[in-house]
C-alpha cells in the first residue's frame, strides 16, 4: 500500500520507481545467483570474474530494494538505509563466496561488521518510518 499521497497522485512516479526496481532486480538478482550465465548472456567482456558480477549483483539488488521501498515508506532515512542495508549483506555474502578470488582475507569480515552497523541503524530508525 502507496503511504504517500503524493505517489498516489503521480502514477507515472510511482510506475517509473517500479520499472526502475524491475530492471535493477531482475539483472542483479541474475548477476549474482547465477554470475557465469549473466556473463555469457550480457557482458561478454573478458576476463569472467565471478565477484565482480557477485558485487554488480549486490549493489544492483541494494538499489532495486530502496526503490521498491520508496514506493512504501516516506521516511528517506529508513529507506536509504533499507537499501544500503540489502547492498551490503548481499556484498558481505559475497565476499564469503569468494574468499580467494582476490581481496583481503578480512574483507567478508569488515564488511559483515558494517552490515550489521547499517542493519542497527535501519532497525532503530523502523519506528519513526511512517513519520512525515
Amino acid at each position: 500500500m502507496l503511504t504517500d499521497t503524493r505517489t498516489r497522485r503521480n502514477p507515472i512516479a510511482a510506475g517509473a520507481a517500479v520499472l526502475g526496481a524491475l530492471v535493477f532486480l531482475v539483472p542483479g538478482a541474475w548477476a549474482f545467483f547465477w554470475p557465469a550465465s549473466f556473463y555469457d548472456t550480457i557482458a561478454t567482456f573478458p576476463p569472467y570474474n565471478r565477484h565482480l558480477f557477485h558485487d554488480l549483483g549486490a549493489f544492483q539488488l541494494g538499489i532495486g530494494a530502496a526503490l521498491l521501498a520508496a514506493l512504501v515508506w516516506t521516511d528517506a532515512l529508513f529507506v536509504a538505509l533499507l537499501g544500503g542495508a540489502v547492498g551490503m549483506v548481499v556484498h558481505a555474502i559475497s565476499h564469503f563466496l569468494d574468499h580467494g578470488l582476490g581481496g583481503r582475507d578480512s574483507d567478508a569480515w569488515v564488511l559483515s561488521v558494517v552490515a550489521v552497523v547499517v542493519l542497527i541503524g535501519l532497525a532503530l530508525r523502523a519506528p519513526a518510518r511512517g513519520a512525515r
